[in-house]
């Protein structure tokens, strides 16, 4: 991302002591949690290590931010584990000249790290109260080539389409196909599928007509809210 859509606030002596001790948080994190586990994309590593993951949680729970786990953000949802966060990036490839889509943004940290690396990142949110967190999060941490919107992401989010990127950050027990329908020619799809207790990561790639979809990471994601999700249950404003 370039310098001019992210800012960097510079606080008090002891704010930076905070800010320092949790940029060596990030920095283990890559090395021990993502590096070691096989994430090599340099990209995805650097952005990994510059978004302020502390910033996307509770403050209660700032101090366990890097560490190697999902943290509940309320509402029944949780922050990814960073490496799922990794692997799905780096699934899904993205080049800085792309537009992508987040669906089930809850706090902002996958939209964060996609900010990092692409043009311009929207994202869904179906609990509106977690899409407010999310904007104010990504505000406080000076992302602004992003737009959160709270709707159900499952039947896509036309108004921007089509997307190079779209990462969906919940288990679906299938593929949505008007998310596949948004792809732009060469766009990829990365979301969690199968049974909550057997998801795996599929990757669809749009080929010109054609879509080709693989198989990776083993992993356990909270269940897509709406029509495309887990029993189709829609949450209460």
């Amino acid at each position: 991302m370039a310098d001019s859509q992210r800012r960097q606030s510079s606080g008090t002596g002891e704010d930076d002591e905070v800010e320092a001790r949790f940029a060596e948080s990030r920095r283990a994190m890559v090395i021990e949690q993502l590096a070691r586990r096989g994430i090599r994309d340099p990209r995805v590593l650097g952005a990994m290590g510059t978004v302020p993951r502390h910033r996307f949680v509770d403050g209660a729970l700032a101090e366990d931010a890097y560490e190697d786990r999902p943290l509940p953000i309320g509402h029944g949802q949780t922050i990814s584990q960073p490496y799922m966060v990794a692997r799905a990036t780096e699934l899904a490839a993205p080049r800085d000249t792309d537009r992508a889509l987040e669906v089930g943004a809850g706090s902002g940290y996958q939209v964060a790290v996609l900010a990092e690396l692409c043009a311009q990142v929207y994202a869904v949110e179906i609990v509106p109260a977690l899409a407010e967190q999310a904007r104010r999060a990504l505000a406080g941490a000076g992302y602004r080539n992003v737009v959160v919107d709270s709707f159900d992401g499952g039947g896509g989010c036309p108004a921007h389409a089509p997307y190079d990127v779209i990462i969906v950050s919940a288990g679906a027990p299938r593929i949505p196909p008007l998310l596949v329908a948004e792809l732009a020619d060469g766009g990829r799809l990365v979301i969690p599928v199968g049974r909550p207790e057997e998801q795996e990561l599929a990757v669809v790639r749009r080929e010109g007509d054609h879509y080709v979809t693989s198989y990776d990471t083993r992993c356990r994601y909270v269940d897509l809210l709406g029509r495309f999700g887990v029993g189709g249950a829609v949450p209460a404003a």
